[in-house]
């Protein structure tokens, strides 16, 4: 760990993870076996990190988020070791983009989220998707490239399809709305 990387309270690292300079790391998270978690990466807290993923900056993961073993986030849009002409590239020779991860999303095993990409709100990434563009709040979304395979709750379970763009959860009894291909949470008159 970077003595300019900060870490939160009852966080805990385990051996052989890199935390670059700068990084955040919230409350109570865990940082898994060999992962990697580069130059100012925001990290909220009760965010789990398994084993040997790479969160490259400038990457930020809002509370609770799952990264899954072996995922990773990229970070330039046109990789290339060298420059037209030859030389090789240095940092100064190109703009990193980031991925954004939202409230309580989930990235499966072995996930490549390409940035620049946005992952929604309680949303789900299937082991081994490849996420090329922003998955909204709620989707789970598998395959390569990834596509919005269904819907899941708060819980991580797929929820069923109550009609006339109601959902229900079927661990929580949570309710919600799909309008126009967004998905959120019902209101408890709409719940009703």
């Amino acid at each position: 760990m970077h003595p300019s990387a900060t870490i939160g309270d009852r966080s805990a690292v385990w051996d052989l993870a890199q935390i670059r300079e700068e990084a955040t790391l919230g409350t109570d998270c865990v940082v898994g076996r060999g992962a990697y978690i580069g130059t100012g990466v925001r990290i909220g807290d009760n965010v789990k990190i398994q084993n040997y993923a790479l969160v490259y900056e400038p990457a930020t993961l809002a509370d609770g988020v799952f990264v899954g073993p072996a995922a990773v986030f990229t970070n330039d849009h046109n990789p290339r070791s060298v420059a037209p002409d030859g030389t090789l590239k240095r940092a100064s020779d190109w703009e990193a983009v980031g991925v954004d991860v939202a409230e309580g999303a989930s990235i499966g095993a072995r996930a490549v989220c390409v940035a620049p990409v946005r992952i929604g709100r309680w949303a789900m990434v299937a082991a081994g998707a490849v996420v090329t563009r922003d998955v909204p709040d709620f989707a789970l979304v598998m395959g390569v490239p990834a596509k919005r395979a269904g819907w899941v709750g708060r819980g991580g379970a797929r929820l069923e399809h109550e009609g006339e763009g109601r959902w229900r959860c079927p661990e929580t009894g949570a309710h919600y709305v799909e309008s126009d291909g967004v998905l959120s949470e019902a209101e408890p008159e709409e719940a009703a």
